[in-house]
C-alpha cells in the first residue's frame, strides 16, 4: 500500500506541479496569481490537515467519493492520494521553477523571435532543460513524498504506519518492529534517491 501511495502521488504531482510550475512562470497574471497562491498557501498548511480535509471535508461534507462510494478502503486510498498530490505539487512546482530560472533568458527570446508561442517555447525548449536541472531536487521530493504516505493512516488507509501500529499494539517487541519498519523505509529511499542522485549529475545541462 504504501508503494502504491508513492507511484500514484508521485505521477499525480509530477503533472500537477508541471502545471503550476508553467502557471508561475506564465504571462497571463491570472494564471501567476494562482500559482503563487496555490504554493505559498498549500506548503505552509500541515500535510495531515489536508488528508483529513480529503477525508471529513470533502467525502463527509461535500460526498466526494472519486467513484467508490460503498468502498471505504478504495475511497480513502483514492482521497490519501489526492490529498498528497495536492500537497506534494506545491514543492514540485518550486523544484521545476528553480530549473526553468537556470535556463538562460536569451533561449526563451529566441524562441520568440522564431515564432514559439510561450507554450511552445516551454514545452520544446525550457522544461526540457529545467527538469535535466532539477533531477536531484525531484528526487528528495519523492523521497519525502514516500515518508509522507504515512500521514494517510491518519483516514484509516492501510499503509506501514497503520499496519505497524497494529502489531506493536498486539506484540511486546516494540523495539524490533519499529526498526523492521524503518528498515524497510530505507530499503524503499536509498536506492531511489542513489540512482537519480547518478541520473541528474548524467543528464545536468553543462553551462
Amino acid at each position: 500500500m504504501t508503494v502504491k501511495l508513492t507511484v500514484f502521488s508521485a505521477v499525480g504531482s509530477l503533472v500537477w506541479g508541471t502545471l503550476l510550475a508553467a502557471m508561475r512562470v506564465s504571462p497571463v497574471p491570472v494564471m501567476r496569481g494562482f500559482g503563487t497562491a496555490y504554493v505559498n498557501i498549500v506548503r505552509n498548511i500541515p500535510l495531515t490537515v489536508i488528508i483529513v480535509f480529503s477525508s471529513l471535508g470533502l467525502a463527509n461534507i461535500f460526498g466526494v467519493t472519486l467513484g467508490a462510494a460503498d468502498n471505504f478502503a478504495v475511497q480513502g486510498f483514492r482521497l490519501a492520494v489526492l490529498g498528497l498530490v495536492a500537497y506534494t505539487a506545491a514543492f514540485v512546482c518550486e523544484a521545476l521553477r528553480s530549473g526553468i530560472n537556470t535556463v538562460p533568458v536569451g533561449q526563451a527570446e529566441a524562441a520568440r523571435a522564431i515564432g514559439l508561442s510561450f507554450s511552445q517555447s516551454l514545452r520544446l525548449i525550457v522544461l526540457p532543460q529545467a527538469f535535466r536541472a532539477v533531477v536531484g531536487p525531484l528526487a528528495n521530493v519523492l523521497i519525502a513524498l514516500t515518508k509522507n504516505t504515512t500521514v494517510a493512516a491518519a483516514i484509516g488507509v492501510a499503509e506501514a504506519a497503520t499496519l505497524m501500529k497494529t502489531m506493536i499494539e498486539n506484540e511486546a517487541q516494540t523495539l524490533a518492529i519499529g526498526a523492521v519498519f524503518a528498515f524497510g523505509f530505507v530499503v524503499l529511499t536509498l536506492p531511489v534517491g542513489l540512482l537519480l542522485g547518478w541520473l541528474g549529475k548524467r543528464l545536468a545541462v553543462k553551462r
